[in-house]
């Protein structure tokens, strides 16, 4: 008899295909909550969801025999782990399978950002380019010699500044201790990170000692010349405090893949023009999205044949 797996939010139609082979796969579920729980769930022995949804002791208590937990992506803020661990539970992600992906998804902002491009393409569109005319767009500093500061110097944060070093930029870098070995200038807070660079950019975890570290200190001191570029979670920046920064000239401009309150996405930055805004689509790479479902597969794979997770989370 195949093991039972629950699948909370519906998965890629390729990756259920894989799982279905070997496994017995149940769900998607309306809400990550008990009362929706479906047919099945007392013989669940794996749990696959994404970290933005709930995973709380609740749910788990409700699966008698459940003994791991998959999160699809990086991210695992929804889970409560110190629950999942007193229950004997095991917790996986994604590591840095969407690593690469999510980096260069990353420069494409900061070019987008920092280079006009949107607004480029709005200026074509409303056909107001008319060649040398005396109308033009406002002149931008560009990359090369900008100092880039990044929260965060994971395995995104790592590969964001080796594709930015290319570009000419300099970069510093704040992490909860210094990386050693590395040739980028290290600095002990956020604020004193943000006071040095000209481009801010969040790629730290989404976890509650982050929440809102970006806060209008940390926007003041990036200064009115100085751009915010966030590709890790929504609730690393105040949103609120942003949108004051904006609006006031207090930063230059922001270009933002996620959002506080998803899929919610404050009125005020969708009006502003010195803001990019994009879907949470940062990995939605097929090179990114194999390695994810390959990494589940193989974690599951190891699990239910006793071997070591290739890519645990110790809480």
């Amino acid at each position: 008899m195949k093991p039972t797996i629950l699948m909370v939010p519906r998965m890629p139609a390729g990756l259920i295909e894989a799982l279905s082979a070997h496994y017995d796969v149940i769900g998607p579920m309306q809400r990550s909550v008990p009362e929706f729980l479906p047919e099945g769930k007392e013989r669940a022995e794996a749990l696959l969801t994404i970290g933005t949804q709930k995973t709380d002791a609740a749910l788990i208590d409700a699966l008698p025999k459940l003994r791991l937990i998959c999160c699809y992506g990086t991210g695992i803020e929804g889970v409560d782990q110190a629950h999942a661990k007193a229950r004997g539970i095991r917790l996986t992600n994604a590591a840095d399978a969407n690593a690469d992906g999510v980096a260069e998804f990353a420069m494409g902002l900061l070019l987008a950002i920092g280079r006009q491009i949107p607004q480029g393409d709005r200026y074509v569109r409303a056909g107001r380019w008319k060649g040398n005319a005396i109308e033009r767009m406002p002149m931008v500093r560009g990359l090369a010699g900008c100092r880039l500061g990044i929260y965060g110097l994971g395995a995104i944060g790592s590969r964001i500044a080796r594709h930015a070093s290319g570009f000419g930029m300099e970069i510093g870098y704040h992490n909860r201790s210094p990386r050693p070995g590395l040739p980028y200038a290290y600095h002990d807070s956020l604020l004193s990170l943000a006071e040095w660079a000209d481009v801010l950019m969040v790629a730290v975890r989404a976890s509650a000692e982050n929440r809102h570290a970006v806060d209008a200190e940390v926007m003041k001191a990036l200064g009115a010349a100085g751009y915010l570029v966030n590709i890790s979670r929504g609730i690393a920046i105040d949103e609120t405090a942003l949108c004051d920064a904006l609006e006031a000239g207090v930063i230059a401009g922001a270009a933002l893949d996620v959002y506080e309150h998803e899929p919610v996405v404050p009125d005020r930055l969708k009006v502003l023009d010195n803001v990019v805004l994009t879907p949470h689509i940062a990995a939605f790479a097929e090179t990114a999205q194999q390695a994810q479902q390959e990494l589940l597969l193989r974690n599951l794979e190891a699990f239910f044949a006793g071997k070591p997770l290739i890519s645990p989370v110790v809480p």
